[in-house]
């Protein structure tokens, strides 16, 4: 959807250029890309650091649920001989149900993570949006294209307001104070 919208933006530019020669004169495109960007940033940075250490103890308590399965299993290995066929039985529920605990766990960080990281980056990129608009009304442009997601293979790098975006975003204060609830 989102490739779609900046294929038709990119479309109705370039027809507006050609179309109209009296217009073309006017068009003034920019490209930008807002990844670097987002990793450029001051704020982006510290996005970046607190995702990391928010999946380094996600990890840790996966890497510690993972071992006591291991040793599960092992335990259940070495006592298989011994162990009567229910309290076998036992043993192998309670290890699958650990299992699926483990797995259940993991994709509950994933969402947290991908949640996490939606949040921080929306109001990082809602400033940038705000920048980029502030530039396009000040300098003229006609539009203003995002590089990876608007099918820009390649475009003069001249074109690109990236640098300009990122210096301006880190001396306006960037987007005000992260929230907290890690």
């Amino acid at each position: 959807m989102n490739l779609q919208r900046h294929a038709i933006t990119l479309a109705a530019a370039l027809l507006v250029s050609v179309v109209t020669p009296d217009v073309e004169a006017q068009v003034r495109v920019a490209v930008v890309d807002l990844q670097e960007a987002l990793n450029e940033t001051d704020d982006g940075r510290q996005a970046k650091r607190r995702l990391k250490t928010l999946f380094r103890r996600r990890q840790k308590a996966l890497d510690a649920a993972q071992n006591k399965l291991k040793q599960m299993a092992e335990d259940i290995e070495k006592q298989k001989a011994v162990l009567s066929r229910e309290a076998l039985q036992a043993r192998m529920e309670e290890y699958q149900k650990a299992l699926i605990e483990l797995q259940s766990q993991y994709m509950e960080y994933q969402q947290e993570l991908a949640t996490k990281e939606a949040q921080l980056t929306k109001r990082i990129l809602d400033r940038m949006r705000e920048i980029l608009q502030r530039i396009g009304r000040a300098d003229n442009y006609t539009i203003i294209i995002e590089s990876n997601e608007g099918g820009v293979i390649w475009a003069q790098p001249s074109l690109s307001l990236t640098e300009r975006l990122i210096t301006e975003y880190n001396s306006s204060g960037g987007a005000g104070p992260a929230p907290d609830d890690e």
